[in-house]
């Protein structure tokens, strides 16, 4: 096997079909509009043909004409003619042409044979890696998966374009299937639904607030409403706090025992058997915890693969966004804080798209809220560490609570308590209007629930 891999005449290529699909862009250049997202020069086996490609692609982008003289005017400007074989290789190529009609086909061919060769190339260096054994296992299975991540993100041989007469059918099929006007995964707090109509496949959605304000306990009491009132599979990343704790609170608030209590074990009788049969519907709950306290991007995207094939899972929730790192592996080093954030922003909006999915993510605001005078309602510039949160995020939403600061009533001119209440400001909303939400804070068991209970 390893002698197999090191043989550099077994790798997978297709080199009649190389010059052939570059002989017929060279007659007829037209044929790239087709083709011009697959044939990257990386793809080509041959030096020749990389370089050829690179030149072809220039005059592309810079709407230049492509002929078998201006490719051969280009190479000697950069200094490649001789490289390419001069004008007898160009020559060549345009003599061993193949049909415009066919050339994404045999283009996609080209394709498939560097993606072979990325994988034997991958397998190789994992298995040189194994024999060493100088790496720890699991970093090894995270290194082999962020690797097989690189090559599918590299494959683009799928047809993205959908036409508008699919795309209403799909619409309408959607819209049938609604359920009291919610197309999405119920939050299960009233007022938060109708306006957003659910957590929406593919949405990217942030909570953000200060620190004490509540967001894992509103994570948490959002995540029990969806696993227990509505049987939808859960995802919970949770990197501040290990998953026993995040337990305790889930029982906490479904018991009405402090959960300092809970932790001391400070119960009596009644109350044991008051938490056992309380939490036989948590238990029974399609909830699953991953409490990794060092967790890149592409960890979670090989981990929110393998739970969404084994345990089905529907939305995912990341408690929080700035204790992710852009990872160890990859080559990201020396990234600025502000561009690390960034980087893992955009990169969950993408993977929220990839598996269809809504992924809920907290996040801290900065300290500008608390040096803020008045009632220190956050804002969108309060997002922590990098604007481009705001920029990815379907919907931005702040948890705030005046109590916590020391007020008694809210801010509306009519002397209303705030007393055991919260305010859920929608800053953004992508899809649907910006609004404020009120609801119902259990400080005692740190818990969050609908006001006024119909």
């Amino acid at each position: 096997m390893k002698e197999l891999l090191k043989k550099k005449e077994a790798n997978p290529k297709a080199l009649n079909l190389e010059e052939a699909v570059i002989g017929g862009i060279l007659i007829d250049p037209n044929c790239l509009e087709d083709i011009i997202d697959i044939i990257e020069p990386e793809i080509f086996y041959k030096l020749k043909n990389k370089e050829i490609i690179k030149v072809i692609r220039t005059l592309y982008n810079n709407s230049e004409p492509i002929d078998i003289y201006t490719v051969s005017n280009e190479l000697k400007k950069i200094g490649k003619f001789n490289v390419v074989g001069g004008d007898l290789y160009l020559t060549k190529l345009t003599n061993n042409r193949i049909s415009s009609a066919n050339i994404e086909y045999h283009s996609k061919i080209i394709k498939n044979k560097f993606i072979l060769r990325q994988l034997i190339e991958t397998s190789y260096e994992i298995i040189k890696l194994s024999q060493e054994e100088k790496s720890d296992v699991l970093d090894l299975l995270n290194y082999a998966e962020m690797k097989l991540f690189k090559i599918n993100n590299k494959t683009n041989l799928k047809d993205t374009t959908k036409s508008i007469n699919s795309l209403i059918k799909t619409t309408i099929n959607n819209l049938k299937t609604n359920v009291k006007n919610l197309n999405g995964i119920p939050s299960g707090f009233r007022d938060l639904d109708k306006i957003t109509c659910g957590w929406q496949n593919s949405e990217l959605i942030i909570f953000a607030a200060r620190p004490g304000m509540g967001k894992t306990s509103f994570a948490l009491s959002m995540a029990r409403n969806i696993v227990v009132n509505f049987k939808i599979p859960i995802l919970i990343f949770s990197l501040e706090m290990s998953a026993t704790q995040l337990v305790t609170r889930l029982i906490s608030a479904e018991t009405g025992i402090p959960s300092e209590r809970l932790k001391y074990s400070d119960l009596s009788k009644l109350e044991w058997k008051l938490v056992n049969s309380k939490i036989k519907s948590l238990s029974e709950a399609p909830l699953y915890i991953d409490d990794t306290h060092y967790l890149s991007i592409f960890d979670l995207r090989c981990k929110c693969r393998r739970e969404i094939s084994k345990n089905k899972i529907k939305l995912i929730i990341i408690d929080y966004l700035q204790l992710m790192t852009s990872g160890k592996l990859e080559t990201l080093p020396n990234l600025p804080r502000e561009q690390e954030v960034s980087f893992i922003s955009r990169n969950l909006k993408a993977i929220s798209k990839e598996f269809n999915l809504p992924i809920i993510a907290l996040s801290q605001l900065s300290r500008a809220v608390e040096t803020r005078g008045g009632r220190k309602r956050p804002i969108l510039s309060d997002l922590r560490e990098s604007g481009a949160l705001e920029q990815d995020a379907d919907i931005v939403t702040f948890i705030y609570r005046p109590e916590y600061y020391g007020f008694t009533n809210w801010d509306n001119g009519e002397n209303e308590s705030c007393k055991g209440e919260a305010e859920l400001i929608i800053a953004k909303n992508r899809n649907g209007r910006i609004d404020n939400v009120r609801i119902k804070f259990v400080n005692e068991n740190v818990n969050f629930s609908n006001l006024n209970l119909e």
